[in-house]
């Protein structure tokens, strides 16, 4: 006779027993290999331009056009950007690493000699991105050391040839030179026509 899961957990309960989760140096070792683009998401608001690297930035719709980044709690860009309602995300090209790591400190400072100009939203700009994005704030959603930010794309802006920075293990990095046509996957964003891409 074949006892019920229920039955077989120590507390009866059908719950999978508990589990202790990884160590946060652990984490950042595994988490490391998956390999991201580089942003700096920056707004403006009466106390000037503000911005931070971040590459926790992701494409989340096509229909309606949405984007989210995630911010630390106590980011004081993103308490900038919750209170402005609108952002920018700068998408950085490889020849931008040195501008990563500026906008990757807590100087105050960061925009010091670096040239920008201003979305139809109010938000930076930074000279030499491969491209951008602008939005509003649409949503927040509390999520252990971070934010959730959901954005409503307003603006895209041009798109220049070159390649991205990326960030891999630690360190940023460029991509290898790519390999036939481009891709079109049905799970990841999709577009119909591979020269949607160009």
């Amino acid at each position: 006779m074949s006892s019920s899961p229920e039955a077989a957990r120590p507390d009866g309960s059908g719950r999978p027993p508990a589990v202790p989760g990884p160590s946060a140096a652990r984490f950042r070792q595994v988490l490391g290999h998956f390999g991201t683009g580089v942003t700096v998401i920056t707004t403006l608001d009466d106390d000037g331009p503000s911005g931070f690297a971040c590459q926790a930035f992701g494409a989340l719709s096509l229909d309606p056009p949405l984007v989210l980044f995630c911010p630390g709690r106590a980011s004081a860009t993103w308490q900038r950007i919750a209170r402005s309602g609108h952002f920018c995300a700068n998408i950085l090209a490889a020849s931008q690493r040195e501008l990563a790591r500026v906008f990757g400190t807590s100087n105050r400072d960061k925009f010091a000699g670096v040239p920008w100009s201003v979305s139809a939203s109010g938000a930076p700009i930074l000279d030499g991105v491969l491209t951008w994005v602008a939005c509003t704030v649409c949503d927040v959603h509390e999520a252990g050391d971070h934010y959730v930010v959901i954005g409503s794309v307003t603006e895209l802006g041009p798109c220049r040839t070159g390649e991205p920075l990326l960030f891999y293990r630690g360190r940023y990095g460029t991509p290898g030179p790519a390999q036939g046509p481009p891709e079109v996957v049905d799970t990841l964003l999709s577009w119909p026509r591979n020269a949607d891409w160009t």
